[in-house]
């Protein structure tokens, strides 16, 4: 063919990043970018709250890949050749100034989710890409002479030489069809990133609350995680229960979401520092009723229903606290134990894990092994990060790895 035509599926931030990074290194060459909704990058519309989190404030290789439940290894070096470092410099080049917030969260100034979208439609129209809405593949074949096809209904096609699937999270089966019918293997998709409906009425009455610093764990899987947490009507969700979701989430997904969760409302304080607090708040406040006077930083909705769980009546006063009463106390604070009885999806962040299995993929590169002129990037691939814009990051780099590989100048040769 005399012009070379590089296609990529799926117009969401890896497939956007790819297309951008191949068009400006390999300006003959033709870039399409096809999208089978009527928009492109509508899951950066809704990131964040609509704010876009577009990346996280660390800049070290191994701890960035730390962040990925699944996919840390493979990301290990790719995170060598970019990072939040390079995605931070890409859009404040492109004049995307972006701002970092106490909890690493990176965002632009102008809190909008647009202004990146913006920043990526105007670079790929710079670039030359030709970009296709309502535009997807029916199926792909390899050409004998090299190359792909792409059926794209009503008798369409598009030939390509080198092709890029950047389809999402496979959340169903068809996600994923096309790199399957190429020779690739899915592991099984399952959501990630959920928060928790919890059994007991009487959590669900408090919702609207939140715990600045809890510690919430599952004994059995032998998982930890500690930070707010967010009372809802259906149980938990906050950045604590999304992180424990993650790592758990293929052996939640096992358990069919039924499972015993262990909350420590107060984690700054072991069970001998809590005695010694509720003994000082006894010698301070002997006629208080211990109802009506919570230990900080805890909601006072919150420790009245803490008190009733630990079976101490709503008219006992401090002086009248008994050992067995304090140590019942003691207990519910740091162990209270509560069953999950499901799940609700994170629906700013729609994250599963699964998808193309790595093994099968080059990270140099972002090729495939299975078959030459493939490449993958974003949640395709069995990836997935925690909430805080690692997921996006590995978009990002997935993205650009991919469209330098497939610009290389042994392609336009």
């Amino acid at each position: 063919m005399s012009e070379r035509r590089v296609a990529i599926v799926g117009g969401g931030a890896a497939g956007f990043f790819a297309a951008i990074t191949c068009a400006e290194a390999a300006p003959r060459t033709t870039v399409t970018l096809l999208e089978k909704s009527p928009q492109f990058l509508s899951k950066v519309r809704i990131s964040g709250g609509g704010r876009c989190n577009v990346t996280h404030a660390c800049f070290e290789a191994r701890a960035l890949s730390s962040h990925y439940p699944r996919g840390g290894r493979a990301l290990l070096a790719p995170f060598q050749n970019f990072q939040p470092r390079d995605t931070i410099a890409w859009f404040e080049s492109r004049g995307v100034k972006l701002k970092t917030e106490d909890d690493g969260r990176i965002f632009p100034v102008t809190d909008s989710s647009q202004t990146v979208i913006g920043c990526l439609l105007h670079a790929a129209k710079a670039a030359g890409i030709e970009l296709l809405t309502n535009c997807s593949p029916e199926r792909v074949t390899r050409r004998v002479t090299g190359g792909f096809e792409l059926a794209l209904g009503k008798g369409k096609t598009l030939g390509c030489e080198r092709l890029m699937l950047a389809t999402g999270g496979c959340r169903v089966p068809s996600g994923g069809q096309l790199a399957v019918s190429l020779g690739h293997t899915l592991e099984p998709p399952v959501p990630s990133l959920f928060s928790f409906h919890i059994a007991a009425p009487w959590l669900r009455e408090l919702a609207g609350i939140s715990v600045p610093c809890m510690e919430v764990s599952l004994p059995e899987l032998r998982l930890r995680e500690r930070g707010a947490v967010l009372l809802t009507h259906s149980g938990l969700s906050g950045p604590a229960i999304l992180r424990l979701s993650a790592w758990g989430a293929r052996a939640l997904h096992g358990k069919n979401y039924q499972f015993r969760l262990r909350h420590n409302w107060l984690p700054q304080l072991d069970a001998e520092a809590l005695a010694a607090a509720l003994e000082s708040r006894r010698s301070a406040q002997p006629g208080r009723l211990v109802i009506n006077t919570p230990l900080s930083p805890l909601a006072a909705r919150l420790w009245e229903a803490l008190v009733l769980a630990a079976d101490i009546p709503r008219e006992t006063r401090w002086a009248g606290l008994s050992r067995s009463a304090r140590h019942r106390l003691i207990q519910q604070l740091n162990h209270t134990e509560l069953e999950a009885i499901g799940k609700s999806l994170n629906q700013d962040e729609f994250v599963t894990c699964g998808g193309v299995r790595l093994s099968e993929v080059n990270f140099r590169t972002m090729q495939s092994r299975i078959c030459p002129g493939l490449y993958f990037g974003g949640e395709l691939l069995d990836i997935d990060g925690l909430t805080g814009g690692f997921n996006f990051q590995s978009a990002w780099t997935t993205g650009w790895l991919a469209g330098r590989a497939m610009s290389s100048k042994a392609f336009n040769a």
